[in-house]
């Protein structure tokens, strides 16, 4: 391994105790695999399979992973547990085995793991499932999700904290946004974009061109139409799969609680007292959980309220708004 000159990424010129780099031993590793003939084409692999030749596909990523698709008859144990499990799950050691992960660098470790534990005919498949995609070739989901959602949602399937069963709630959530102003707009633009399944709008505002510096949603060609129309078009250009229902009107003690039972999240972006205290109390009685936020200049407030779940509630906090006028909006 050679030293690293001046050109190539410093991000991967890490130096390592014996004095090479990160990416020196990186580009050893591969070669020195490959030497070994460790590794299988895509091409070589889809040969196999189509002539039905007796061989184990291993998938050794993890489980957020392989939530966005895999080869048809794969065996699944992530790379953490494949020194541990391994020989329990393929007690044969002669059986052909190609193993496979995203890009092709961490089956190759495993296979060489594979062969150390007396392993015969074990491959790592070149570029990964990547490379299988890119050359056109089909992968299957166990999940409900469509081909194009597991795309577009795909590094969300890779978060553990998300993974499929998250962006599966996502796609079957209703919010409800009160207000499509400064604090709305880029709240409905992040939900329609993460795959929110519904998301109302009520506000009886028209665009005004002074909205036009914060309120996201609306354009210039917007000026003198319903907030509620331009911010569903809006919506629809980021994420068509989002259903928009809107309501061109003014929250009211008379509609509030028929409009909140549909939705099982309120987010309040009001900009006057009267309406922030409605979704309060509305909120309250409906037993849904709602956002609060508010905003003056350069000052903001955020919080979550669910009186449901034994938390306090606006009203709590604050028993009455402050008298008309004192307070800017």
């Amino acid at each position: 391994m050679g030293n690293v000159g001046s050109q190539g990424n410093k991000g991967d010129q890490v130096k390592t105790g014996m004095g090479k780099t990160i990416k020196d031993f990186k580009d050893w590793f591969i070669i020195k695999a490959k030497k070994e003939d460790s590794e299988i084409s895509v091409e070589q692999t889809h040969q196999l399979l189509q002539r039905k030749e007796p061989v184990v596909l291993l998938d050794i990523r993890e489980k957020e992973e392989v939530a966005v698709g895999y080869l048809e008859g794969a065996t699944f144990l992530p790379q953490g547990l494949l020194g541990e499990k391994v020989e329990d799950l393929l007690p044969d050691k002669d059986i052909p085995v190609v193993v496979y992960c995203a890009g092709g660098i961490r089956s190759l470790a495993a296979a060489k793991l594979m062969k150390e534990r007396g392993y015969t005919h074990v491959f790592s498949m070149a570029e990964g499932i990547d490379g299988w995609k890119a050359a056109g070739y089909a992968v299957v989901s166990g999940s409900e999700l469509t081909p194009d959602q597991l795309s577009r949602y795909s590094r969300h399937l890779l978060l553990k904290d998300v993974g499929l069963d998250g962006q599966i709630q996502f796609l079957k959530a209703k919010v409800l946004l009160v207000g499509a102003g400064g604090l709305g707009c880029p709240a409905a633009l992040y939900l329609a974009a993460a795959g929110v399944g519904t998301l109302g709008i009520i506000d009886s505002d028209k665009v005004d061109l002074s909205n036009l510096q914060r309120q996201i949603l609306h354009g210039s060609a917007d000026v003198g139409r319903p907030k509620t129309e331009s911010a569903k078009e809006a919506i629809h250009r980021i994420n068509p799969d989002v259903k928009v229902v809107t309501y061109q009107k003014r929250l009211t003690p008379r509609n509030a609680l028929e409009i909140f039972q549909e939705y099982d999240l309120i987010i309040d972006g009001s900009d006057n007292f009267q309406t922030k205290y409605l979704v309060n109390d509305a909120s309250f009685f409906t037993g849904k959980p709602y956002i609060y936020g508010g905003v003056f200049q350069f000052e903001g407030q955020v919080s979550v309220f669910s009186p449901k779940d034994g938390g306090p509630c606006l009203r709590c906090l604050f028993p009455e708004p402050p008298p008309p006028g004192l307070v800017p909006s």
